[in-house]
């Protein structure tokens, strides 16, 4: 085998490279916050009409779902007597 010389990184060079990663994590992270682009008054009227009609909608399908199986267990259950 040849021989290898392994560089040690000693614990406060650890530490900092810690700390440096961070950094460039939350600059990296602010660069891209930069770059949004918030919507206009008239789109986000627009989204939350259209997310309050989804739930609306969504809320009277499983209201007739539940309405149409109960109705049915209590029939299949009426069987019975």
């Amino acid at each position: 085998m040849a021989n290898k010389e392994e560089k040690k990184v000693g614990f406060f060079q650890k530490i900092g490279n810690f700390f440096k990663g961070i950094g460039k994590y939350f600059k990296e992270v602010w660069a891209e916050v930069k770059q949004l682009t918030w919507p206009t008054k008239k789109e986000l009227i627009n989204y939350c009409l259209a997310v309050i009609a989804f739930c609306a909608l969504m809320a009277i399908i499983i209201g007739l779902l539940d309405f149409a199986f109960g109705t049915a267990f209590n029939a299949l259950a009426g069987l019975g007597k």
